[in-house]
Order: C-alpha cells, then sequence, then structure tokens
C-alpha cells in the first residue's frame, strides 16, 4: 500500500526509466519519468502536453456551434457528456430553451455513454492486471452501445449529436428498440463479468490496499465523479446540483466502502465503475418507460448565435471521468470572449506523484489504470 512517507534511502544504483509517452499501460500519449530503486519507485512525475491542440484558445476564434466538435474529441470515450456540458453553456449564456423530449434524449445518450465508457475501463484495466478474456467480452458489450448512439448520430466514438437547444436528430423505433434489448440482458452479462474480473484472487491481490486515495486526499486533490465517489464522498452533479430532467428519476450514489480492502485503494475505484453502470440502467429503464410519445427533439435556436455583451456562465456535469465544466465570457459577438475548459483528469493526475512513492512498478501501472484516464482531456 502506497504511503505518504519519506522515501527510504536508496540500497542499490539509483535508475531512471521513462514510461511512454507510447506504453500500454499508460492509456495515451502520457510520459512518466520514475526515479527508482530496482523495482520500487522513489519518485515518478508525470509529463503531459503530447496531444495539446490549443483547444480552449481555439473556442475563442470560431462561432458557438462551429465549437461542438471540439468537445468530442477531449474526453472521446464520453463524447456524448461532452457534447452535453458545451451545449447546457451555451443554452444557459444565450437564454435558449430545450424541449421536454429533447431532454429524455440527452438523459438516453449521455447514460448509454456512461456504460460504454466504463465498460472499456473494466476491459483496460483487467488488461492491465495480466486478463485477457475481459477485454473481448467488453467490447462486445460496447458495441451494442456504439450501435444505438450510430443509429442516432450517425458516429462511433465523436458524435457531435447534443447541440444547443436539444440534440441533432429525433429518436428512431429502431435506437429505442436496440436500447431495450441491451438493458434486458446486460445486468445478468455485467454480473458474469463481475464473477470473471471483479472477485478473481488474483485481481483482487493485485489491486486491493493499493494506492489507496483518502477522503481528504481525495478532495484536496480535486477529485470528482467516481474517483472521487470511490474515497467514500457521497457527491454527484446529477442529484446533488442537478441538470436537465435527473431530478425525475429514481437512482442511487454508490460510493467506496473498502469491500475488497481499504476505502479508496485500486480495487475500490475500479468497482465504483461497475456500480454506477448498473445505476445507468436504472436510469436508461425509466427513461424508456416515461420517453415522450410526442414532442419537440430541438428547440428555437437562431442561425448564428450572439450572447449578450458581458455575458458570463460556468456550467458543470457528471461525465464517466468526473465533472467536465465550461466557462464562457461573452462579448456580443458569435464567438466567445473568452473560454475555459476544467476536465477532471488532469485533476485526477495530479496526485500521481504523492501516490507512488515507495511503490512498486508493478503497482504504479494498476494505479494508473485505475484513474481511467483520457489524455485528450489533460492536454487539451
Amino acid at each position: 500500500m502506497a504511503t505518504a512517507a519519506q522515501p527510504k534511502p536508496l540500497q542499490g544504483e539509483p535508475m531512471t526509466v521513462f514510461m511512454g509517452p507510447q506504453h500500454p499501460s499508460t492509456h495515451g500519449v502520457l510520459q512518466v519519468k520514475l526515479y527508482t530503486d530496482g523495482e520500487i519507485v522513489e519518485r515518478a512525475i508525470p509529463n503531459i502536453g503530447f496531444l495539446h491542440r490549443c483547444k480552449e484558445k481555439i473556442g475563442e476564434s470560431i462561432e458557438y456551434q462551429a465549437y461542438l466538435p471540439y468537445t468530442d474529441r477531449m474526453d472521446y470515450l464520453g463524447a456524448m457528456n461532452n457534447n452535453w456540458t458545451w451545449a447546457l453553456a451555451v443554452e444557459k449564456l444565450c437564454g435558449i430553451e430545450v424541449p421536454e423530449r429533447a431532454e429524455y434524449i440527452r438523459v438516453f445518450v449521455g447514460e448509454l455513454n456512461r456504460i460504454a465508457s466504463h465498460i472499456l475501463l473494466l476491459a483496460t484495466f483487467g488488461l492491465d492486471m495480466g486478463a485477457w478474456t475481459p477485454l473481448l467480452h467488453c467490447f462486445r458489450e460496447r458495441e451494442q452501445i456504439l450501435d444505438i448512439l450510430e443509429e442516432l448520430s450517425g458516429g462511433r466514438l465523436c458524435f457531435g449529436y447534443v447541440q444547443p437547444g436539444g440534440v441533432m436528430k429525433d429518436m428512431t423505433p429502431r435506437a429505442m428498440d436496440l436500447a431495450k434489448k441491451f438493458i434486458a440482458q446486460f445486468p445478468a452479462r455485467l454480473d458474469s463479468l463481475n464473477q470473471l474480473l471483479s472477485y478473481n484472487k488474483i485481481f483482487i491481490k493485485r489491486t486491493a490496499d493499493v494506492a489507496v486515495v483518502s477522503r481528504e486526499m481525495a478532495i484536496d486533490y480535486g477529485f470528482t465523479g467516481p474517483m472521487l465517489r470511490a474515497s467514500g464522498v457521497d457527491w454527484d452533479m446529477r442529484r446533488d446540483e442537478t441538470y436537465s430532467i435527473y431530478d425525475k428519476f429514481d437512482f442511487e450514489v454508490p460510493i467506496g466502502e473498502g469491500r475488497q480492502g481499504t476505502v479508496g485503494d485500486c480495487w475500490d475505484r475500479y468497482f465504483q465503475r461497475i456500480l454506477e453502470m448498473y445505476q445507468s440502467v436504472k436510469i436508461l429503464e425509466q427513461v424508456i418507460e416515461r420517453f415522450p410519445e410526442e414532442g419537440q427533439y430541438k428547440g428555437k435556436v437562431p442561425a448564428r448565435l450572439k450572447p449578450p455583451k458581458g455575458g458570463e456562465v460556468y456550467v458543470r456535469t457528471e461525465c464517466p471521468r468526473g465533472e467536465v465544466g465550461f466557462y464562457i465570457v461573452s462579448d456580443g459577438t458569435n464567438t466567445p470572449y473568452r473560454m475555459k475548459v476544467r476536465g477532471p483528469s488532469f485533476c485526477n493526475l495530479s496526485i500521481l506523484e504523492e501516490l507512488t512513492k515507495d511503490m512498486f512498478i508493478a503497482d504504479l501501472v494498476a494505479t494508473l489504470g485505475s484513474f481511467d484516464l483520457v489524455l485528450g482531456e489533460v492536454d487539451r
């Protein structure tokens, strides 16, 4: 278990090892500079910026509607949720109303994308720990979700579907039928995956009591989303600062309980995503049951948006990796005067150096895997 104690004196010859920027365990273009004593990590320094594309500055030079595709490519595994956050910020800035049917569609695609993101964590984290079989099962389930999202948006990774005022295209009967079939079978398959990986003795040995993040540390380092809840903090934007129509749905907010080790360890962070997938299914069942038979999928939106001069908004939502926030200042033109993004992966990564002191290199792999980073969001 990692501790915050001072590194012990080196027993052998110190060595510097570069992990990445192209390394399977970093899940993206991240370099970690390791100062090691044999297999012990004395210090791990993350080096980011390999994917930096000036997304915030670009946002100040193109129209509000034109920025939507850029949000897809920040957290490209939770693109629907990023679209949604940007749309909410623009709507608040411009005073745009969203029809009820569009809100139901937004929750529908947002929760499906959350499951698709979390199940990919299950697949890749298992692979990091040496388990190949779960990857094949998880991709089978994820492909079913992508079929639904492709039916609605035409894309399978970047969507541009949730737009200011509503969504790009109305719900289709085929998308609804596919969703019903998926939801009917997914919980049982998730139970099966739990038996295959979550409760595997080797997997538990590799992840329980490893890289424990206490409640206080999680708050101090700005954790949000599953990382924060895995450390025992009961906070979810969908419930506590609700937006859209989440207040109409009944769902629980699971938190880490140290089921196999200590609260806030790698196993808790992994299992937090499992528990949240069950809750996403619960929300989707209610969306399908109450889905409006009639209504508009998009409200009235001008062809060119020009918010009033001096407008200022900050909007944040509960995305798969935590809270994504957009800060926008308008100057009366059709482009933002100032735009800033708050990405959860950036904040989550900030604890790595503190967390990995005196840790085995193999445990560093487990630690990074449990963070579920997307480097496009870290660098922006």
